[in-house]
């Protein structure tokens, strides 16, 4: 059973929450003493708890079936929010689901869904990327995904690297995007900030953040319009700029801006040529 938490609010946790805890066997959770305290809150005493988080999900597997297998019911919890989404609980889930066993949920509080709603920006359609990579080329490349898409978009972030992925997505989206930054939601210091990637940049390079950051983008205005020949130059200027070579420079933007390989390598040779004469 995954069971929903608060992300801030102790109000927020549910009667049912309360009663499918209350009725476990064992509580998986990331945190004990964090979870302990949950609880306690809640008025619940002497519940077996059992650590499961990122470095120990994998080495937890075995021993949770084998609970499962012996009829206990298993409750699992995150620090935060509901489990397996950016938090652990999401391979426990697909090798219960694989070994045949139930798997329910108590939902509730989510940071992501809480933050597109109280946003402003269009929630018929939306994408979650969690975390982005701290660095490296595969960062790069899920941050022009994001500025392709044609969908809001979700991010979590950790406060002391806003202000860089603020200035990513600047450089990715443009100055003029719309981006909402949510901190601290439910809590007594919560902050829902809005503006454009210009805006937000700038003030949040200059501020000390605290506490849990969701970030939510606007989708690409142009998204679904066929690229012209200079969209396509554009995008393989930076690219080749950045040191890829032809190869992978036409098969990154036509993965980016959804053009065939053959026309982005035939313009990247045009940028060759003329770089040359």
């Amino acid at each position: 059973m995954l069971v929903s938490t608060p992300i801030g609010n102790l109000g927020d946790l549910s009667p049912r929450a309360v009663e499918t805890l209350a009725h476990a066997d064992i509580v998986c959770c990331e945190d004990t003493r964090r979870t302990r305290g949950l609880l306690t809150h809640a008025g619940l005493t002497g519940i077996r708890l059992l650590s499961l988080h990122d470095h120990n999900e994998m080495a937890r597997v075995e021993a949770v079936l084998g609970h499962l297998a012996q009829g206990r019911t298993v409750a699992v919890v995150s620090d935060a929010g509901m489990p397996a989404v950016s938090d652990p609980g999401a391979r426990l889930v697909a090798a219960a689901v694989e070994a045949g066993f139930a798997v329910s949920t108590v939902p509730g509080p989510s940071a992501a869904l809480a933050a597109l709603v109280v946003s402003g920006l269009p929630t018929d359609r939306f994408c979650f990327e969690g975390f982005l990579p701290r660095r490296g080329a595969e960062r790069r490349r899920r941050i022009e995904a994001v500025a392709a898409q044609a969908c809001t978009v979700i991010i979590f972030e950790a406060p002391g690297r806003l202000a860089t992925t603020l200035g990513d997505l600047l450089g990715a989206c443009g100055p003029d995007r719309r981006v909402v930054v949510a901190r601290e939601l439910t809590k007594l210091h919560e902050e829902v900030w809005r503006g454009t990637l210009a805006e937000a940049s700038a003030t949040f390079a200059e501020r000390e953040v605290r506490g849990e950051v969701v970030v939510v983008v606007a989708a690409d205005p142009d998204a679904g319009r066929a690229p012209g020949d200079e969209d396509v130059v554009d995008a393989l200027r930076g690219r080749l700029e950045a040191g890829d070579t032809l190869r992978d420079a036409a098969a990154g933007v036509a993965g980016q801006l959804g053009t065939s390989r053959r026309r982005a390598y035939d313009l990247a040779l045009g940028l060759r040529r003329n770089a040359k004469s």
